[in-house]
C-alpha cells in the first residue's frame, strides 16, 4: 500500500514536471512570435519610414534642381540684359567717336581750305607788291627827273629830297598806324583774356572753407574738465607738451578750446582728446599711446589724401614723398583759404587757361597743384614757402615749367612757358575771388594807408583816396604843376611803385583826376 502511495506520487509529480515543461516551452514559443511579429512590424516601420524619408529627399532634389535652374535662367537673363546694354553704350560710344572724328576731319578740310585760299592771296599778294614796288620805282625815277630839271638839282640831290619828305610822311603815318594797332591788340587782347578767365572759371566750382586757429571740444558732461586737467594738472601738461597745442580751460561749460597755428597738430591734438574721451582712461601713458596712435593714423591718411589728389587731377609719376606733402596741405591755411583746396583750385584753372592757350594742360595741372608744396613744411624748416617749393622740385626731379611756375608766381623768377604764365593767373584768381580769404583788419588798414602814402608822396599831388577795398585809388593832382600828358606817366609811376612795395591780392587801379576850374566876376 505505501508503495502505491509512493508511485502514485511520483507518477502524479512526474506528470506535473512534464505538464509544466509543456506549458513553459509553449509560453516560450508564443512570446517568440510575438517578438518576431513585433521585428517584422518594426522593419516595415523602419522600412516605411525609410522610402518616405527617400520620397520626401527626392522631392527636395527636385526643388532644388527647379530652384537652380530658375536662378540660373535669372543670372542668364540678367547677364544677357546687362551684356545687351553695355553692347549698346559701345555701340552709342563707337558711334559718337566716330562723329567726332568725322567732325574732326571735315573741320581738318574746312581748315585745309581755308589755309590754301590764304596761301593762294598770298602768292597774289606778293606779286601785286612787286608790282607796286615796279611802279613805285619808275614814278621815283620820273620824279626826279623832273625835280632835278625844275629845280636845277643833282639827281642824287632830288632823290635824296624826295626820300627825305617820304620818310617824314611815312614816319607819321607808321606812328598813326601803330597806335592804333596797339589800342587794336589791347582791345583783341583783353577780350581774350577775358573769354579764357570766364572759360576757366566757369567750368571749374571749388568749395570754400574757412579755417581758423581754434577748435572747440564739447564735453558731454561739465566735470570732465577736472579729468582733463589731473592731479596737478598732469594730464593738460602732458597733451600740451607732446602734441604741441595750447589747451584753454575756462568758465564756459561743457566746453574746452585746442589753440594752435599749426592746424595738423591741433587735428592729431583734437583726435587724441576725443579718444580719450571716448576711453575714459587719462592719465600721462595712455595719454602718450592715444597721441602715437593717432599720429600713425593721420600720417597714413595724408598719404592717401594726397594720393587720391594725384588721381582725381589724372596726374602721374609724382614722388610718394611729395604725395604726403600734397596731403599736408589740408592742414595749411593762407589767410584762411585751405591750401590743400587753393592748391587743387589752381591746378584745375591753370589746366584750363593753358588748354585755351595752347600750352600744355596736364603739365600746367601739375605745376599749378605743387606752385604752394613748399607751404607744406614752413612749420618744420627755414625759408619761404617758395624756397622751400623749389627746393622740393629740384629734390624730386620735376619738370623744368614746374619749378619755374614755383619760382615765377610771387615774382622769385621770370616766366619762362605758358604754362606758368597759366598757374600765376590762376594763383592770382583764385586769391582774389570774392570769400576766398579772410583778412585781418590790421592788415587791410596798412595796406590801404601804404597805397595811398605812396601816390601823396608824388610830385603835384593834392591827395590820394584808396577805395573799394583798396582795389582802386584816386589821386587829384595840381592842374598849374601837372599836365593832362603828365597825368599819364603820373598813374603809371604809382601803378609800379604799388606793384614793387605793397602785397595786395587781384590788382589795383590807379586814376589821375586834374581838374582846371576858371573864375570870374562880374561887377
Amino acid at each position: 500500500m505505501v508503495i502505491w502511495v509512493v508511485a502514485s506520487s511520483i507518477l502524479s509529480a512526474f506528470v506535473a514536471g512534464g505538464g509544466s515543461y509543456i506549458i513553459s516551452r509553449k509560453l516560450s514559443n508564443a512570446n517568440q512570435q510575438i517578438q518576431v511579429e513585433q521585428a517584422k512590424a518594426k522593419a516595415k516601420a523602419i522600412e516605411y519610414e525609410a522610402e518616405k524619408l527617400l520620397q520626401e529627399s527626392r522631392i527636395k532634389a527636385k526643388d532644388i534642381e527647379l530652384e537652380a535652374q530658375q536662378n540660373s535662367d535669372r543670372e542668364s537673363a540678367r547677364i544677357l540684359k546687362e551684356h545687351k546694354a553695355n553692347l549698346l553704350l559701345f555701340e552709342k560710344e563707337k558711334l559718337r567717336k566716330t562723329q567726332q572724328i568725322e567732325n574732326e576731319i571735315c573741320k581738318l578740310e574746312r581748315e585745309k581750305s581755308l589755309l590754301s585760299k590764304d596761301r593762294h592771296a598770298f602768292f597774289e599778294e606778293q606779286e601785286s607788291l612787286k608790282k607796286l614796288k615796279n611802279t613805285y620805282q619808275e614814278k621815283l625815277e620820273e620824279l626826279t627827273q623832273k625835280l632835278s630839271k625844275v629845280a636845277q638839282l643833282t639827281k642824287t640831290e632830288a632823290k635824296n629830297m624826295f626820300l627825305d619828305k617820304i620818310k617824314e610822311e611815312a614816319q607819321l603815318e607808321s606812328a598813326k598806324i601803330i597806335r592804333e594797332q596797339e589800342l587794336n591788340a589791347k582791345e583783341i587782347a583783353k577780350e581774350k583774356a577775358n573769354y579764357i578767365l570766364a572759360m576757366a572759371t566757369s567750368r571749374f566750382a571749388g568749395e570754400f572753407a574757412a579755417e581758423r586757429l581754434i577748435h572747440t571740444i564739447v564735453l558731454p558732461s561739465d566735470d570732465l574738465k577736472a579729468r582733463i586737467i589731473g592731479k596737478e594738472g598732469r594730464n593738460i601738461k602732458t597733451l600740451e607738451m607732446i602734441c604741441g597745442v595750447e589747451i584753454i580751460i575756462d568758465d564756459t561749460p561743457n566746453v574746452i578750446i585746442v589753440s594752435s597755428h599749426n592746424l595738423y597738430r591741433r587735428a592729431i591734438a583734437v583726435e587724441t582728446i576725443n579718444r580719450l574721451l571716448e576711453d575714459g582712461r587719462i592719465q600721462p601713458a595712455r595719454i602718450e599711446e592715444i597721441y602715437k596712435k593717432c599720429s600713425s593714423e593721420f600720417e597714413e591718411n595724408v598719404f592717401k589724401e594726397g594720393e587720391r589728389v594725384v588721381l582725381d587731377l589724372g596726374l602721374s609719376g609724382i614722388h610718394n614723398d611729395i604725395k604726403r606733402l600734397i596731403g599736408k596741405l589740408r592742414y595749411r591755411a593762407s589767410y584762411g583759404q585751405n591750401a590743400l583746396a587753393h592748391s587743387i583750385e589752381v591746378a584745375n584753372l591753370a589746366g584750363i587757361i593753358a588748354a585755351e592757350l595752347g600750352g600744355d594742360c596736364l603739365l600746367a595741372t601739375r605745376a599749378g597743384l605743387l606752385h604752394d608744396i613748399g607751404k607744406a613744411r614752413t612749420h618744420d624748416f627755414k625759408g619761404t614757402h617758395v624756397e622751400l617749393g623749389a627746393e622740393i622740385a629740384r629734390r624730386y626731379n620735376e619738370p623744368p615749367v614746374v619749378l619755374n611756375a614755383i619760382l615765377s608766381h610771387h615774382g622769385n623768377e621770370e616766366i619762362k612757358s605758358i604754362e606758368a604764365a597759366a598757374v600765376c593767373a590762376a594763383d592770382a584768381l583764385s586769391a582774389a575771388r570774392p570769400g576766398a580769404r579772410r583778412e585781418i583788419l590790421e592788415n587791410y588798414l596798412r595796406r590801404v594807408s601804404e597805397i595811398e602814402k605812396i601816390a601823396t608822396s608824388k610830385m603835384g599831388v593834392l591827395h590820394a583816396y584808396a577805395i573799394n577795398s583798396g582795389r582802386e585809388v584816386r589821386v587829384i593832382v595840381k592842374s598849374e604843376d601837372i599836365s593832362d600828358d603828365e597825368s599819364y606817366i603820373l598813374a603809371r609811376e604809382i601803378a609800379k611803385d604799388i606793384e614793387s612795395r605793397v602785397q595786395y591780392p587781384g590788382e589795383v587801379k590807379v586814376s589821375v583826376i586834374r581838374e582846371t576850374r576858371a573864375y570870374a566876376t562880374a561887377e
